[in-house]
């Protein structure tokens, strides 16, 4: 059973940065893939990164050269994931979650390509 748990949201002004975690518990294995989604109120869900263990991140144009995930990194018998996010602007505002796919399957934002979701961490971008 894999578990996912983000942390790191809240409130920061436009040009800010913020880093969201993505606490995986259980064994992903060494295939998978794992994504960062968001969804902004009365918006569709939008895919930002996805991380496949054999292949470069992919980032969606939105957030290309101001987003950077990590690759999954085991700490305590632990997998993290890191979206560090700089120049954040009033549009990126809304409710970002991490998912995860274990071993091999479809690649591409289809969130039905993941059947584990974390429950999502807010961010607000404001003056």
């Amino acid at each position: 059973q894999v578990q996912l748990v983000e942390s790191g949201g809240g409130s920061v002004q436009p040009g800010g940065s913020l880093t969201l975690s993505c606490d995986v518990s259980g064994d992903i294995g060494t295939t998978y893939l794992m994504a960062w989604f968001r969804q902004a109120p009365g918006k569709e869900l939008e895919g930002l990164a996805l991380i496949a263990s054999d292949g470069p991140t992919l980032y969606a144009d939105s957030v290309h050269g101001r987003f950077t995930s990590s690759v999954p990194s085991q700490d305590n018998a632990q997998n993290i994931l890191f979206l560090r996010m700089n120049n954040l602007k009033p549009e990126d505002s809304a409710m970002y979650y991490c998912a995860a796919r274990l071993g091999d399957g479809p690649y591409g934002w289809d969130r039905r390509f993941f059947p584990y979701w974390g429950q999502g961490t807010q961010v607000i971008v404001s003056s």
